[in-house]
Order: C-alpha cells, then sequence, then structure tokens
C-alpha cells in the first residue's frame, strides 16, 4: 500500500481514513505561531456517505485508497438491482439498490455515471452534476391567477420532487443540479 504526505494532499484525492476510502474536500494547511504547523482536511467517506473533518500533523503520512473510476451508463433496473454498462467493452455491472443510497433519485436510463470500485466491489455511483429529467406532474398555470409565489412543486420521471417557474408543464424536460437538488432551467 503506498502513502503520501499530508503536504502533498489535494481536493480529489483518494485516502484511507479509519480503513475506508475517502474523497479530499479540502485541505488547508495551517502554520500557528505557536506548536507545529498541521493539515485540517475535510474528508467524505465513500462507504458510510460521512463528511468528516480530521486534522493532521506535518510530516504525518496517510495511505493511499486503491480505488478505480470507471464511466458506465445505467440500462436498466429488475427489483432491488439496478444494471449498468461500460461501453468500452461491453462488461455489464450490476448494483444494488443499498448502494445508490440518496442518488437513487438521479438514476436515469441512457446516462453515464462515475462509478467507484474498490476491493473488487462497487462502493458508490456518483451522478453527473447536471441531469435533464421530465416533469410527470405538477399543477398546471391558468392564466389570471394571483401569484404569491412564483414557484411550484413539480415531480420528475425519477419520483423526485423540485421547486420549479410556475410556467413548467406536465412533459417539460428540465436541467436540475444532482448536488443542490434545485431546477436550473428549462431544456427547449
Amino acid at each position: 500500500m503506498t502513502t503520501c504526505s499530508v503536504s502533498s494532499l489535494y481536493p480529489g484525492m483518494k485516502i484511507l481514513q479509519d480503513n475506508e476510502p475517502s474523497i479530499i474536500i479540502h485541505n488547508e494547511f495551517i502554520k500557528p505561531g505557536k506548536g507545529q504547523a498541521f493539515n485540517r482536511v475535510r474528508l467524505h467517506k465513500l462507504i458510510s456517505n460521512k463528511f468528516i473533518e480530521r486534522i493532521f500533523k506535518s510530516g504525518y503520512n496517510v495511505k493511499l485508497a486503491d480505488v478505480l473510476e470507471i464511466c458506465l451508463i445505467f440500462l436498466y433496473r429488475k427489483g432491488d438491482w439496478w444494471y449498468f454498462i461500460d461501453k468500452k467493452n461491453f462488461e455489464q455491472f450490476v448494483v444494488n439498490k443499498s448502494i445508490l443510497g440518496n442518488n437513487i433519485k438521479w438514476i436515469t436510463e441512457q446516462v453515464k455515471y462515475n462509478v467507484i470500485i474498490w476491493d473488487k466491489k462497487i462502493i458508490t455511483v456518483i451522478p453527473p452534476k447536471f441531469i435533464y429529467l421530465k416533469i410527470i406532474n405538477t399543477d398546471p398555470f391558468i392564466k389570471g391567477d394571483n401569484i404569491t409565489t412564483n414557484t411550484k412543486l413539480a415531480k420528475l420521471i425519477t419520483g423526485v420532487v423540485v421547486k420549479v417557474p410556475y410556467f413548467l408543464e406536465v412533459g417539460d424536460i428540465i436541467k436540475v443540479n444532482t448536488v443542490s437538488g434545485k431546477y436550473v432551467s428549462r431544456i427547449k
């Protein structure tokens, strides 16, 4: 297993923390007036899906996580199993619903997802930052209504509910930010 000095850490790097692969979100080097320098590191644990903050003393070495990140396309779902394919070699991967977690609401057919494999097992599926989804249910807009707000709730094809502008209707396709879960724009 390879190691790396904390002075070489950068956002996006994958390390082992508490025997679990974690992605570094933020790394800050701090040199106090008294005492030893240290790094304050914010991590996202990939299996438990927790966000933690750790402090590493200067000169400390961390273990690098031996993870493989591949791009797969979602094909279909059968019960609690979700099927993905690698377009390069047409290898299929099967993912259990429990691994998808909260990202399940962003999984739709023919979209590319980053899949992280550790110890020969898929540990997480990361959706793209933006995804295009169809509105399947929302209140209709009636011209002349007294509008107190300029948004309404809309249910999308994956089952997720987001706030959208009042002028959108059933059948419209919208762009949604998967990180914040917010409406971005309408697609024409």
